[in-house]
């Protein structure tokens, strides 16, 4: 067995892992269902689509609503951050500058979730500011011809690991409570997994972000497109065609004129 592939099997066994032990603290996996929610656009063109437990199914690309409110109103942002204080709910607060809580419009209708911080964001506090960041500036700004204040952007987690190494599945869990609540307080139409970790949160699987990507998802009834991160644009060049090919997909789903 080739050291790529035991290296492969290994990071689905720890994702795997990770899985099983939401079930232990409590959180619930959504059932696989349709991918998107119903609503009354027309459908545009189709896509293929990943239910939260990875079947792969064909859904029309329309535009999507905003989901409902629940029955108790969401936290504001504001109490969030305080609520999270000065964190010291798992190991990572031993090493962190700054607690990266994600900046943005709290109403935007698009929200990005990437992996975690990095050296730039943990010194200025603020998610996507680096050489990603800056990739990303670009992907929203002239790609989906929209403002960055106007997007919301957030991590799974909000302290920067040391050396920039992966979460660890106690590290996520502990920051999910708090992901959760931002994406209920600000109810984005779209939500866009920048990257494995992230697709793997929003989806609930541990399938390859190679498999997942460009494939339509949800998460509480929120339109989810899976996509590379950044980061490894800046590695690869050559897979910017797929992120552009997801855009156009989160475009339709805005109901904005997709570029040619």
């Amino acid at each position: 067995m080739s050291a790529e592939r035991e290296e492969i099997l290994a990071q689905l066994a720890a994702h795997g892992r990770f899985l099983a032990s939401l079930g232990s603290v409590g959180v619930s996996f959504p059932k696989a269902g349709p991918a998107l929610p119903p609503v009354a656009a027309p459908a545009v063109t189709a896509a293929p689509a990943v239910t939260p437990g990875g079947t792969a199914v064909t859904t029309p690309v329309v535009a999507a609503a905003r989901p409902p409110a629940g029955a108790e109103p969401a936290a504001s942002l504001e109490s969030i951050r305080e609520t999270i204080g000065d964190c010291r709910r798992c190991g990572l607060h031993t090493g962190r500058k700054t607690i990266v809580f994600g900046q943005g419009n709290p109403n935007a209708e698009l929200m990005f979730v990437g992996e975690a911080p990095g050296a730039d964001e943990d010194e200025q506090g603020l998610a996507f500011v680096g050489r990603a960041g800056q990739l990303l500036t670009d992907i929203i700004q002239k790609g989906l011809r929209m403002e960055r204040k106007d997007v919301f952007i957030g991590n799974v987690i909000k302290c920067r690991p040391p050396q920039n190494r992966n979460p660890e599945p106690d590290e996520i869990i502990a920051c999910q409570p708090f992901l959760e609540a931002q994406i209920r307080a600000i109810r984005p139409r779209v939500l866009v997994g920048l990257g494995k970790f992230s697709a793997h949160w929003l989806l609930k699987t541990a399938e390859p972000i190679t498999k997942l990507r460009g494939r339509l998802g949800e998460y509480e009834g929120i339109a989810v497109m899976p996509t590379y991160h950044p980061a490894y644009l800046l590695r690869n060049p050559s897979a910017k065609k797929d992120v552009w090919a997801d855009m156009k997909v989160v475009l339709q789903l805005l109901g904005r004129p997709v570029p040619e």
